[in-house]
């Protein structure tokens, strides 16, 4: 009965407080407005930590075996919380290619967004879903993740020989690249019919680098991120992509001082 009240409470105590607040109740902070990703660098940790490789393991581990229903920036959740639109997207793309879905998914950790997922992958006449990451995670993946739907690569360059992907995904990654544009030119470039990006903070105002720190709760890491100006960012993609829809994402909206910092999702499909 108190295990009952307990879920009951969550629920009631999710429906009232604001986005920003569950954010920090997660334990995850953005500061700073630095002139440079070197100074971001150097005043935080970095993504490549061991710590969060090992986090994000262990609790995908327990997902992939059925021990939890899903996690997310290694966080692990009683119920999976869809993204709609990117789910849709990928409904999508695989109908214009008769069932087939080959995605390359940039940044994809150990399989976040493909377990998230999986319950509307399995279907699908062909389905190749590929993970590009740091050296450390696709060695993780291989060895732990990998099977003959699920894979890793190193590079961009080696996936795309391989699978010939007609979906990109970029899933809360593009503001951690130090320099965003040339990936996404490089990904523009694949010649994808559709790229799906979710969870992208942006902002109204000029770019700005700041850092993000998570709480020693979840894990003890910190890294620079991107706040992107999101009518260069949209412009950016649409000089090959038509843009189809955007939508809201789950994190929600923050404020960083006064600053509105919006996540935000977007689908868009290659110009003929």
């Amino acid at each position: 009965m108190n295990n009952m009240k307990k879920i009951e409470w969550k629920k009631i105590i999710k429906c009232f407080v604001p986005p920003i607040i569950t954010f920090l109740l997660k334990g995850k902070f953005l500061r700073g407005n630095y002139s440079s990703w070197k100074d971001a660098k150097k005043d935080s940790v970095g993504y490549d930590s061991v710590v969060i490789l090992e986090k994000v393991k262990k609790s995908l581990l327990k997902v992939k075996n059925g021990e939890a229903i899903s996690e997310r920036d290694s966080v692990l959740f009683d119920k999976v919380e869809y993204s709609w639109p990117m789910v849709a997207g990928l409904l999508n793309a695989s109908n214009n290619k008769s069932g087939e879905l080959r995605v390359l998914d940039f940044g994809g950790s150990l399989g976040t967004t493909y377990f998230q997922n999986r319950l509307f992958l399995q279907d699908f006449k062909e389905l190749q879903w590929a993970i590009v990451e740091q050296e450390h995670f696709v060695r993780t993946g291989k060895e732990f993740f990998e099977d003959q739907k699920l894979k890793f690569y190193h590079n961009i360059e080696d996936c795309v020989k391989e699978i010939n992907p007609n979906v990109v995904v970029l899933s809360s990654v593009i503001q951690y690249i130090e320099k965003p544009f040339e990936i996404l030119d490089k990904l523009m470039k694949v010649g994808a019919d559709y790229i799906i990006i979710d969870r992208m903070p942006l902002i109204g105002k000029k770019d700005r680098i700041v850092v993000q720190r998570v709480s020693s709760a979840i894990y003890r890491a910190s890294y620079p991120s991107w706040l992107l100006n999101e009518q260069n960012f949209v412009s950016f993609l649409t000089r090959d992509y038509n843009l189809l829809i955007d939508f809201d994402a789950i994190d929600g909206v923050w404020y960083m001082g006064r600053l509105l910092i919006k996540h935000k999702g977007y689908i868009f499909k290659r110009k003929s």
